[in-house]
């Protein structure tokens, strides 16, 4: 299998990008119509579970393999990374309400510059001078998108409306967790990188599965009804995030998290192509620009790393 690891990440987040997008997709249809936000983050769990556990299972049948050990570390990577997923999903959804799908998602890919900067703070990694202005770049594509439709200039304030501030926080928390997947899926004792990723999705979907049903009961009575009645969509919604979140795991068992999310910034050509075609959402110049230059920026950072 070591033959072929180096492009084995560039596969799968490749399919986790296109997993991902139509999962968003879903799930905007379901929180602007059917559910709340936290009922339309709540679905992704609950109804990926039960294909994450039957996957992990034919796996270990097909393979012939028993279940890995997991180092003490795994419990305390895994609740986090899980949380702060949770959160950042939230985020996300909320956003959707916001702004337009192509725009909200490019608002939480933010996370290719957090995860770098994160990387910084906690691992110590230093970033080379074109990394930097590689990031700098990417807050002048932030300014561009953070301003409103009739916006025509810079501004520090436009850093203060609802939407950048739920996008700039969903890419914070998703940068969290990346970094807490990748120790966690390294804290699982196998080298079988598919086999690693399949026990760690499995344990932290269930963690936040319990999490968002311990909330929904306590803020949100009657939310999980209504995920259950939205069953025929939200069952999709389970089918992509298994396959998106999979392919992002075994992504992060063989590289980077920088690196793995700098690729998957190809879901902003995506989530253009979902905007345009399937919502028929208009996107302004000054949302191209903004796309535009923070799309430059990762490519600038993909290139320095």
């Amino acid at each position: 299998m070591s033959a072929y690891l180096p492009d084995l990440w560039i596969i799968v987040t490749l399919l986790a990008a296109a997993f991902q997008t139509v999962r968003f997709m879903l799930q905007k249809v379901l929180a602007t119509g059917t559910l709340s936000a936290a009922g339309a983050t709540f679905s992704r769990f609950f109804y990926s579970a039960p294909f994450i556990l039957i996957l992990v299972a034919l796996y270990l049948g097909a393979t012939g393999q028993a279940l890995p050990e997991i180092a003490p570390g795994f419990w305390a990577y895994g609740l986090m990374g899980g949380a702060a997923q949770i959160a950042a999903t939230v985020c996300v959804v909320l956003l959707f309400k916001q702004r337009n799908f192509a725009v909200g998602i490019t608002f939480k890919k933010t996370e290719v510059i957090q995860t770098v900067l994160m990387g910084l703070i906690v691992l110590g990694e230093g970033v080379s001078t074109l990394g930097f202005a590689a990031i700098a770049l990417g807050v002048v594509g932030l300014l561009l998108l953070s301003g409103g439709a009739e916006a025509t200039g810079f501004s520090l304030r436009d850093f203060l409306n609802r939407a950048a501030g739920l996008g700039i926080a969903s890419g914070f928390l998703f940068s969290i967790s990346a970094v807490a997947y990748r120790g966690a899926t390294l804290a699982v004792q196998a080298d079988d990188p598919l086999l690693r990723a399949g026990v760690t999705l499995g344990v932290v979907v269930l963690m936040q599965t319990l999490i968002m049903v311990v909330w929904l009961a306590l803020r949100e009575p009657g939310e999980m009804a209504r995920v259950w009645a939205a069953r025929r969509v939200a069952v999709w919604i389970g089918l992509t995030s298994m396959g998106g979140s999979y392919c992002w795991f075994v992504a992060f068992t063989v590289q980077n998290a920088a690196y793995v999310k700098a690729l998957g910034q190809v879901e902003l050509i995506l989530s253009v192509a979902a905007s345009t075609l399937f919502f028929r959402e208009q996107i302004t110049a000054r949302e191209w620009a903004g796309i535009s230059v923070l799309v430059g920026s990762i490519v600038m950072l993909v290139l320095v790393t």
